[in-house]
Formats: structure tokens, sequence, C-alpha cells
């Protein structure tokens, strides 16, 4: 009696994926531990556990995986979808949505740490805070972008400029305290705490813009 064979597994790609995130990780924490140019590519593949030729297989260089890095933090606590457009919800709660999770990923320990690592670093040189922007905050502005132009489309919103009004909406929502914070001025904020300044900036944004 012949055993039935288990179908084959494609090589490689789970695998490569579990990889490729234990060096996000690992590029994540000793970047933050002992600074960028400290860490180095040798020292991230050993604490990831993977060879260099693995390393490099999914990053060119330490700028690329520093980009990488902060981008899936981002996406970790506001993933594009968060983004998208939804007709069936008001426009009002898919921004205040959008807002705890900015407070959120804003008043992270390690979102908090980092940018504390980046104002350091950017006396030297500003490539780091460059890489950091494009990586981080420009992604989350043309994402919210994308969604005020759908709204506009809807008729809920009326912007004649979504990029700049995107921009607003941020800095509205980070306020005073998240510089505060930064600056060791002021402990990290609660969520709930920031509730009211949430719906205080909502109200401003909408009265400005809604439909």
């Amino acid at each position: 009696m012949s055993k039935t064979k288990k179908p084959r597994q494609k090589p490689g790609r789970p695998k490569d994926l579990e990889k490729k995130q234990a060096v996000l990780d690992a590029a994540k924490c000793l970047f933050l531990s002992q600074g960028y140019d400290a860490t180095s590519m040798d020292a991230i593949a050993q604490s990831a556990g993977v060879s260099k030729l693995t390393l490099y297989s999914h990053f060119n260089d330490k700028d690329t995986l520093f980009s990488h890095a902060v981008r899936s933090h981002c996406e970790t606590q506001m993933p594009s979808e968060l983004f998208n457009y939804k007709p069936e919800q008001s426009i009002e709660q898919q921004l205040r949505n959008i807002a705890y999770a900015v407070v959120s990923l804003i008043y992270d320990p390690e979102a908090i740490q980092l940018h504390r690592l980046i104002v350091a670093a950017s006396q030297k040189d500003n490539r780091l805070a460059q890489l950091f922007f494009d990586a981080g905050p420009k992604r989350l502005i043309m994402e919210l972008e994308r969604l005020l132009r759908d709204a506009c489309a809807a008729q809920q919103l009326q912007i004649a400029d979504p990029a700049q009004a995107a921009d607003q909406f941020f800095c509205l929502v980070k306020g005073l305290n998240h510089m505060r914070v930064l600056t060791g001025c002021l402990d990290t904020p609660a969520l709930p705490h920031e509730q009211e300044h949430i719906d205080a900036a909502l109200e401003l944004f909408l009265k400005a813009y809604r439909a």
C-alpha cells in the first residue's frame, strides 16, 4: 500500500519573509539602542540570526534598511488600509480613527526614542532625518491626501489643496504636547487624556473643510 505523498511546499518564500522581518526587528532594536552610526550591518545580521548574504539579498545597504525599518514600524500601527475611503462611514469617524492611530504612533516609546535619535544625528548630517521623513511622515501625509481627495469626490469635504490639508491635519492632531514629550517637559500622556484634544482638532478641521 503506497503512502500518500504530501504536497511539496514552495521553497523559500515564507522563510524569506520571516528572515526579512527578523532583520527589520533587529535593525530597529540596534538603531535605537546603539545609534545609527554605531550599528553595523554585521551586528544586525548576527542579532537577526541570518547570514550577511541573506541580509544583503533583502537590503542593499544600511540606509535602505533604516528606511524599511521606519516604514515597517509605521505600517504596523497605521497600515495603508486605514486611509482607504469608506462610503458607508462618515468622514468624521474615518478621520477620528486616523487621529487616534496617529496619537498611538507618535507617543509609542520607540517612536519617541527614534525622534530623539534623529534630532541628535541631524546636528552632524541631515541625511538620516530625510530618510526618516520620507519613510514615515511623508508616506502618511500622502496616504491622508489620497483619502481627502476621495472624500472630496464623494462631496463629504471641500478642499482646494488636499496636500496642504493633510499637513494641517497631522499638525493639529500632534499639537504642542508632542514637542513637550520629545523635549522631556512632559511625560507621555495616556491615550484617553488626548481625547479632548483630538475632538477639538477634528472640530476645527471639519469646520474648515466640511462640504
